[in-house]
């Protein structure tokens, strides 16, 4: 009992030895503390005063300790994604929904571009993903573009909403949850409009209608393109014809005294029934003709114009023949 009780407080002051070591050493006030030196606890950590690190350092660390545990299938996975989106919506080449803000675009083009990245990313295909992702996000921030591309998906918002009112015109489920609602029919089509069945719905409905758009557009370009062609040809055409008539009328010209001198040659050395000779402009002109009074239908010649009348006398045989 004795000897028990005498081993008891023995350890106690080694217990308490200990602990008030250990929180000496903690507080600073062990023998490194007292010879100036700097304690285990102390060396290689920093100093306890609050560092006020900016929001960019964070994000930017985060973004770091993100990337050096991102796989190379990561990656991958992204440029199958990007080049498999369908290419006449930049919404869904960049991974967003259609209505994302401004910066949701800039986020997003800034984490896809480092993921794909030719110089960071192994895939073959990877220089044509960060392609695509540049042009999406360059008609995401041209103007004119994402008025047309918002056009074109406020008609397609616009059918999948009237399909959806009138499959459930008459659903009983429908019409006691907008009995149940506080805002009635609008606040469970609100609701609806925030679920993924509508993105998802809106999304095939905008493939469809950018589809049909760009066909109507592809076509009137070949249209004016045909059009513009044909008449490049006529107009080729005419150039043509325009240059061979000219030609010919120079060629005409510069031949004329070889046409006339052969005429004169070739009226030189004639002669008349009478003998002389053909000199020119011997040549006499027909005469004139005019009608006939008698016989409108007939022209005579000026001399014959005025014939003497048949004679009155005794008829010939063949005239007795014709009556």
């Amino acid at each position: 009992m004795t000897a028990t009780a005498a081993s008891t407080p023995n350890e106690e002051p080694q217990g308490s030895a200990a602990a008030s070591s250990s929180a000496i050493a903690g507080n600073g006030t062990g023998p490194s503390a007292v010879s100036g030196e700097p304690g285990p606890s102390e060396a290689g950590t920093p100093s306890s005063a609050p560092s006020s690190s900016s929001p960019a350092a964070d994000e930017g660390t985060l973004l770091k300790a993100f990337f050096q545990g991102m796989r190379d299938v990561d990656r991958e996975n992204e440029v199958h994604r990007i080049l498999g989106a369908f290419k006449l919506n930049p919404f869904e080449q960049l991974g967003l929904r259609f209505d994302a803000s401004v910066e949701d675009v800039k986020k997003a083009y800034r984490k896809s571009s480092l993921m794909v990245h030719p110089d960071k990313c192994k895939h073959p295909k990877a220089q044509d993903a960060f392609e695509l992702l540049g042009q999406a996000q360059q008609q995401l921030n041209n103007e004119e573009k994402m008025k047309e591309l918002l056009y074109v998906l406020t008609l397609a918002q616009d059918h999948v909403l009237k399909e959806w009112r009138k499959k459930t015109k008459n659903d009983a489920a429908t019409r006691l949850a907008s009995v149940l609602h506080v805002e009635g029919q609008k606040g469970v089509e609100a609701k609806y409009v925030q679920s993924p069945e509508y993105h998802e719905a809106w999304k095939v409905q905008a493939r469809d209608v950018l589809a049909r758009a760009e066909f109507r557009k592809r076509k009137l370009t070949q249209r004016l393109k045909d059009d513009t062609a044909r008449c490049e040809e006529d107009e080729a055409e005419k150039k043509i014809k325009l240059k061979a008539m000219r030609e010919h009328h120079h060629k005409w010209e510069d031949t004329r005294e070889g046409r006339v001198g052969t005429w004169r040659d070739f009226v030189k050395g004639k002669k008349t029934r009478s003998g002389k000779e053909l000199v020119l402009g011997g040549i006499k002109p027909p005469k004139a003709k005019e009608w006939d009074q008698d016989k409108t239908y007939m022209q005579r010649p000026v001399g014959e114009q005025f014939r003497p009348p048949p004679p009155k006398g005794p008829q010939t045989k063949q005239g007795a023949g014709r009556q």
